[in-house]
């Protein structure tokens, strides 16, 4: 056996032979994982698909994407529902300023009051209650952009600035109405 061709190689067949089997042993330890993800991918798609098939599972995508067009559209609804709002809460008075105070000095209390309510432009009334001991007296003075074309008292002034400077509940800081 001189002739044969492992002794023409120059190394002892038992090298190789111990070489194939590790290399025989690494194969196996790979196909044996190999099934094991398999069967890992198989039972996660058996419990994707039970109990549907093709055209059911078209139609819950279907369903899904039907209800995603809904929630669009009743945002586009709501988002012009709160534009429609603010328009409107913009006329409403939303600024208060009251100031009580003792009109004659002879009443014994701070009986009268200005009472002062302005929209979120600045534009409203001034409302100057007076009581004495003859009667109550009635005045109102208009409040357009934060003044008055009638000269004011210092109590209606001073109404007038605690409803300017206060700090109005504005639906627009609140929510994004520009969109």
């Amino acid at each position: 056996m001189e002739d044969s061709l492992l002794f023409h190689l120059g190394f002892d067949p038992v090298f190789l032979l111990l070489g194939l089997l590790i290399f025989i042993i690494i194969l196996f330890v790979l196909v044996i994982s190999m099934h094991m993800k398999y069967n890992r991918l198989k039972s996660s798609y058996n419990a994707f698909m039970k109990g549907k098939d093709g055209r059911s599972m078209e139609k819950s995508i279907t369903d899904r994407l039907d209800e995603i067009d809904n929630l669009s559209h009743m945002a586009k609804l709501n988002r012009q529902n709160i534009k429609e709002i603010y328009r409107r809460l913009e006329g409403n008075y939303q600024k208060i300023g009251i100031v009580k105070y003792d009109a004659f000095q002879e009443m014994g209390g701070n009986l009268s009051f200005v009472l002062t309510l302005l929209d979120a432009n600045d534009n409203g009334f001034v409302l100057n209650v007076m009581h004495s001991r003859e009667g109550c007296y009635n005045y109102i003075k208009e409040i357009v952009k934060g003044e008055s074309y009638i000269e004011l008292s210092s109590e209606e002034t001073e109404s007038l600035e605690k409803a300017i400077f206060q700090e109005a509940y504005a639906l627009k800081d609140i929510v994004d109405v520009k969109k």
